[in-house]
């Protein structure tokens, strides 16, 4: 008898795709799926948005029973449906129910805005808590915030996420206004995923640029010493 039991990926493989499979049904396919079955059912715009809010919240929830912790996107996408709910249910307008995502949206880049005048900004918080804050590499990223231009990179970092995040909440919002009540529900599904793929893109490319540069400064800096500790080495054995 054959062996007909499919390979089973990697576990870095899973790990990478689980949580990208979790955003394309609850976040996208399932809000939109909902919408347009329900309206094609004969109810109304604000009910269909209402059910369509019902599969990120799901998606958050099966986050924390999983992993037995809510992250901050998560308590921001629970904040956005309970309060599109709440709007529907009192005012039974679908602009304000669309408007609900922007909220956490532009909350998150004020939030970075001003965490430029604390101790720490926003992202460096964020990379250090992916990172783990009692790892060895944690600790030496903890460490690394003595350097001027580490500091810099990080507040260039924060400056720019803080920056689009306003700018997707006001191009959301005037959408929002504009568009018809599905396109607008579509584009608020996708464009906080298309925001953040560029941010990560152009984050990791700066860092990375960032990093060489700083490497080939202290190879520069490393050559230029060196005929001096020459000489004092001449001189101390004379």
């Amino acid at each position: 008898m054959g062996n007909n039991v499919l390979p089973q990926p990697p576990a870095r493989l899973r790990n990478r795709l689980e949580p990208l499979a979790m955003i394309a049904v609850f976040d996208i396919a399932g809000p939109l799926v909902t919408y347009s079955m329900v309206r094609s059912a004969g109810l109304g715009t604000v009910p269909a948005l209402l059910l369509s809010g019902v599969f990120p919240a799901l998606g958050v929830l099966l986050g924390f029973a999983r992993h037995r912790r809510v992250d901050t996107v998560g308590v921001l996408v629970l904040a956005g449906v309970a309060a599109g709910t709440i709007l529907g249910l009192i005012t039974g307008n679908e602009r304000l129910i669309l408007a609900e995502g922007s909220v956490p949206t532009a909350i998150f880049g004020f939030a970075c805005l001003g965490s430029l005048w604390a101790s720490r900004p926003l992202i460096f918080r964020f990379a250090l808590e992916f990172i783990g804050t009692d790892t060895p590499q944690g600790r030496d990223f903890v460490a690394k915030w003595q350097y001027a231009g580490f500091r810099h990179i990080f507040r260039l970092f924060t400056l720019v996420w803080g920056a689009a995040y306003l700018a997707e909440a006001a191009a959301r919002a005037v959408i929002i206004e504009l568009a018809s009540t599905g396109t607008a529900l579509t584009v608020s599904k996708i464009m906080p995923y298309v925001v953040a793929a560029l941010l990560i893109g152009w984050t990791n490319v700066y860092g990375r640029r960032a990093r060489r540069r700083g490497e080939q400064l202290a190879a520069a800096q490393h050559h230029t010493e060196s005929p001096a500790q020459a000489v004092l080495t001449t001189a101390s054995g004379s």
